[in-house]
């Protein structure tokens, strides 16, 4: 195993690695304490052709003078598949760094569920399914922008991408084998959308979960949520050392106008009562007062309370397992209980109605809603009827 401190080692790896048709990648970082995540370490591995030495590495992107270039510029190299496990936050910090995404890339996390492991499957069960290892996960838990780092935090590292390439080959067999390779890259396309990772302090309202559907009320909101997006990523601070939500809803009700009002508040931080954060509250507070009601935010449909058909809704949750269980599909990669309900409420506009979830159940989802079709149990099956 070799640690990587230098542009020109890691220019080296990188050379290698374009020569190969694939090469395996994980990242450690931290993010408690930063609105950004600091990448802390790479990890990378090449298939080893029966000899392991030199084919993993570990990337030092902390060491002094090093420049990650070279490993982007493979990154950019389209003949050589890029394989991660879950790749969401690996891929939201390579494009916040370099704007750069892993092209051509492979998820086996989404691979995974498209050949029946289940939901959201972790790294370790597929070690153990797949590559019949077990991890030591002791070293899972630290911080990894302390050097240096011990020889079980650089073992536990490595083990996440040299078991990876064993997950790789396998999944790629069985996605080969069964003609789903499509279906993974339709769901590795939004992981590579830069819409995926971009945070605009004027969306941030959306995320503050809130049963009130008041205009002015969702104004001041929005106004207070653009004002701590927009404050955390300018000090690089988590937006709950700001204010959290709870503190948002409480400041939206009130709608303090002054640094007396502002103190009275019962959940805001200490350190909000005073300085730029004071300031900042008090002149959303002002903002969201003064939008006209045209300008009124508007909860998502999603939110919303839709008319939803209960007996379709349950009835559309039994073919989804059905489908799920003949398919060998993970049900909730196919439709989440929201795309049932908005089927069940007449709604369109649902990704499970697209692509090919729509070939899987979409079709049938759409014939059971008008009355096309009906389902029949036989023994443990569910059994699709033509009415």
């Amino acid at each position: 195993m070799q640690t990587i401190t230098t542009t020109e080692a890691l220019a080296e790896f990188c050379a290698k690695a374009k020569t190969e048709p694939y090469v395996t990648v994980d990242t450690e970082f931290l993010r408690e304490r930063t609105y950004w995540s600091k990448l802390c370490l790479v990890q990378m591995a090449l298939p080893n052709h029966g000899k392991e030495e030199g084919a993993a590495v570990l990337v030092d992107p902390l060491a002094e003078g090093i420049s990650l270039e070279p490993m982007y510029d493979l990154f950019r190299h389209s003949g050589t598949v890029k394989v991660f496990h879950a790749a969401r936050q690996d891929l939201e910090i390579f494009f916040t760094e370099a704007q750069v995404f892993p092209i051509p890339l492979f998820d086996t996390q989404v691979a995974a569920m498209v050949c029946g492991f289940g939901e959201q499957v972790g790294y370790e069960t597929l070690v153990k399914k797949i590559a019949r290892q077990s991890l030591d996960k002791t070293s899972r838990f630290t911080d990894w922008s302390r050097r240096p780092l011990t020889d079980a935090q650089l073992k536990y590292a490595v083990a996440d991408v040299t078991h990876l390439r064993v997950i790789y080959e396998f999944l790629a067999r069985e996605l080969k084998k069964s003609g789903r390779e499509p279906w993974v890259e339709e769901e590795e396309a939004i992981l590579l959308n830069p819409e995926t990772y971009i945070t605009r302090p004027e969306e941030a309202w959306m995320r503050v979960k809130t049963r009130t559907t008041s205009g002015r009320f969702l104004a001041v909101v929005r106004e207070l949520a653009r004002f701590r997006e927009g404050y955390a990523q300018n000090k690089n601070i988590p937006r709950s050392r700001i204010f959290k939500d709870d503190a948002l809803l409480e400041l939206a009700s009130t709608k303090p106008t002054s640094f007396d009002e502002l103190n009275k508040s019962r959940l805001l931080l200490r350190e909000a009562r005073r300085g730029d954060i004071a300031e900042g509250i008090i002149t959303a507070v002002k903002a969201g007062m003064e939008a006209k009601p045209e300008d009124f935010p508007r909860l998502p449909e999603e939110s919303a309370q839709l008319q939803v058909n209960t007996a379709l809704a349950d009835l559309l949750r039994v073919l989804l397992k059905a489908k799920s269980e003949a398919e060998g599909v993970a049900a909730k990669l196919i439709a989440s209980a929201s795309d049932l309900d908005r089927i069940a409420a007449g709604k369109r506009d649902v990704a499970a109605l697209t692509g090919w979830r729509h070939e899987v159940f979409g079709r049938d989802a759409l014939r059971l809603a008008h009355g096309e079709i009906a389902l029949t149990a036989a023994g443990g099956a569910v059994r699709v009827v033509t009415v």
